[in-house]
Formats: structure tokens, sequence, C-alpha cells
């Protein structure tokens, strides 16, 4: 898509309500839980929701223990705090039914990632590959309509918890189709919202308010020409959450990054510590394309990175401006190389994430974010790139 060539382009995101981002919440409070006893813990945690069910599961090396009734007390306050804490809302955070399913990591990873395997070193904790990406169409270097989706959730969200548009119930969906002439952004062709709502509101008035009082004041209006509007498009959505659709960690990747705009290794991050390359590599790979576009040298990076397990150092690193680089791709990927340590302990230093709170990330994006434990946001290397 990085041609001279006009064309349509689409990206959804979720809210933190959906079923699968209440899960990615609650991995990463829990994840989050662990690190603020243990800095060097490693954890994998995954969830499942359903109707009035919460399965919290995997894998916890720490030096101290959480008690299944603390984690329990964690999943419900997070679930609460979305907004399913009542029978109206189609799931009660304080009545339903929570089961633990936590246990020690297997001792054969744990070998690769402590440095007592075969390289004797602090290694990936798994086998793997991870893209980065950024793009000079947004402030924050984001693409345009994956920046546009989550904009309107989050607004969305805020109507809903100061209780402005109070038939709003809090799962909901976003997509934003960008019209493209000659490569650059040039309007909005169709944005559709469907969101979860109380059964009072009228279809003819749940949509003007969401497009009067959300997408017009939240989506710049040069952009807003001749946009079609698509708002609940199957006319009702009262049923919905962990009560309308199972949820599960982990299954929202590409609202978790780039909206498709740009390619995907395949894990996802929720729930996982920094010694996880699908998460910390992935960040890292974002810090370095965003670095490498705001200092100018190129208007669009990507970056592929992959890891073997139990070895520290990348197998490979592949930097790509779709030609437009000012400097060769090879020079920006030798700078790399002796400038930056990619080792899960390089990156982790590099970025600070055992100090990172993760529950921010787990809804509204992962990347484009201002708050200050988004470390992997900042530019301050981009001199080196210049």
């Amino acid at each position: 898509m990085y041609t001279n060539r006009s064309f349509l382009f689409t990206s959804e995101s979720v809210s933190e309500g959906h079923p699968d981002k209440v899960c990615d919440q609650i991995s990463d409070t829990v994840l989050d839980a662990y690190l603020a006893i243990d800095k060097t813990a490693r954890v994998a945690c995954e969830s499942l929701i359903t109707t009035n069910h919460m399965t919290i599961a995997g894998e916890v090396s720490a030096t101290k223990e959480i008690s299944k009734a603390d984690i329990e007390k964690m999943a419900r306050a997070v679930v609460k705090k979305i907004g399913y804490n009542s029978e109206e809302v189609g799931f009660n955070a304080d009545t339903a039914e929570v089961n633990i399913l936590l246990h020690a990591q297997s001792p054969d990873i744990a070998m690769g990632v402590t440095g007592e395997g075969l390289h004797k070193e602090e290694g990936a904790g798994d086998q793997g590959l991870m893209f980065g990406f950024a793009i000079n169409e947004t402030e924050e270097l984001m693409p345009m309509p994956i920046y546009f989706s989550h904009m309107i959730l989050k607004d969305l969200a805020a109507k809903r918890h100061n209780n402005s548009l109070k038939f709003l119930r809090p799962d909901a969906k976003s997509q934003v189709t960008v019209k493209y002439e000659k490569g650059l952004p040039v309007s909005i062709d169709t944005v559709v919202v469907s969101t979860q709502h109380s059964a009072d509101i009228s279809h003819k008035d749940l949509s003007e308010s969401v497009i009067e009082e959300v997408i017009k004041k939240v989506l710049p209006a040069q952009f807003l020409k001749n946009t079609r509007y698509l708002i609940n498009p199957t006319g009702q959505f009262i049923i919905g959450g962990p009560h309308g659709d199972c949820g599960l960690t982990g299954r929202k990747i590409i609202v978790d990054t780039y909206g498709g705009y740009a390619r995907h290794g395949g894990g996802a991050f929720s729930g996982k510590d920094p010694s996880k390359v699908d998460r910390s590599a992935a960040y890292m790979m974002r810090y370095i394309a965003k670095n490498i576009v705001a200092s100018g040298v190129a208007s669009v990076c990507e970056l592929q990175v992959a890891y073997a397990i139990g070895v520290a150092q990348p197998v490979s690193v592949l930097i790509n401006t779709f030609g437009t680089g000012k400097v060769p791709d090879e020079k920006l990927e030798q700078i790399v190389s002796e400038k930056l340590d990619l080792s899960p302990r390089g990156i982790r230093e590099q970025l600070g994430l055992r100090d990172v709170t993760y529950l921010p990330s787990a809804s509204y994006g992962h990347f484009g974010r201002s708050e200050a434990s988004f470390t992997w946001e900042r530019t301050d290397i981009k001199d080196i790139f210049k």
C-alpha cells in the first residue's frame, strides 16, 4: 500500500468491554501484580470469560506467590471497573464463578531464559518473529485507520463512564475506512460503530448521538467529506459482552498493533512478562521504527526481527523503508546492530520494561500512546539515525 495509487484501507478497534479485551486486561492485571512483588517474575497468563464465568490459567515463576483468593479479587475488580457489574449488562463481576489454574513455568523453558541452558546466557523465552512499524500519517506516527478507530472507542468509553450518554454499555467495536490518493490519506470514506446499549434507546436516537457527540467531535473535520456512517447496522445490540460472546486473551493482535497496515509476527502481548520476545521485541521494533521516522530519515519504516529460544541475540534483523529512506536500508540496519542491544536483557533495560505498568496497554492499542508507561513510544534515540 506504500505506493502512489489511490485506494481505500480499513482498520477496526474494539472497546475495553469487548470480551477478548476484558481477558487481556485480566491477564495484564495478574502480570502487573507479580511484577510488583518480583521484578524478575516470569508470567504467561491467559484468561477466558463467558456467561457468569472467568478462568485464569497459565504459568508463573516468582519469588513470592499470590494467593488464588487475591487473584480472584483482582479479576473481579477489573471486570467491575470496565462496567460489567449487574445482570442488566449481562454479566456481574461480583457473582460470576472464577476458576484459577496457574502453575509453575516449565523448567525446560526456564533453563534457556535464566542462562542455565546450552548457551549459558539469558536467552529469548521462545522462538518467533516480530514486526515494528511507523508512518508519518499522524502525529503519533501511526497509520490513520487504526488510530482513528481507537479514538472513537476511547471517547465512547469516556462518555459511558461519565454518564453523558447513559444508554451506552461496555461492549463496542469501531471500523474506519480511509481514502488514499497517490498514497496519501485525504478523507474518511466510512465509519462503522457497533455499541451495546440499553433496551430503551431507539436506533435513530442512538445513531444520532454516536455520530454527533462522538464521531464528529473526535475525528478531524477536514477528513469528514461525504463520509458514510453505519451505526449498529444490525439494528440492535442489547446482548453483548461475555454473555453474548466468549472472550480469550490474545485474540485481538491486529487491533493491538497497526490495524493490518503493517505485518504481524503472530504473537500476542497481554499477560506476558518482558522475557517473552513476542511482547518485548515487538515493542523494541516499534521503538526503533518510530525513531527512524521521527528522525526524518524515512516517512515509513517496518522492522522484522527473529529469535531462537534460549539464544540472546536475534537470528535476523530486517529494515524496510519502502523507498522513502534518505539512506539505504542496509545503513539503518548497520546502525541498529552497532548502537542497540536487541537481546532480551538489552531490550528490557533500554525500555525499562520491568518498571512498566502493562494494564493500560490492554485496551485501545499498544502503540501510538502518550502515557508514561508506554516507554517504547519515546523518540529519544532519533538522533542516532539523523
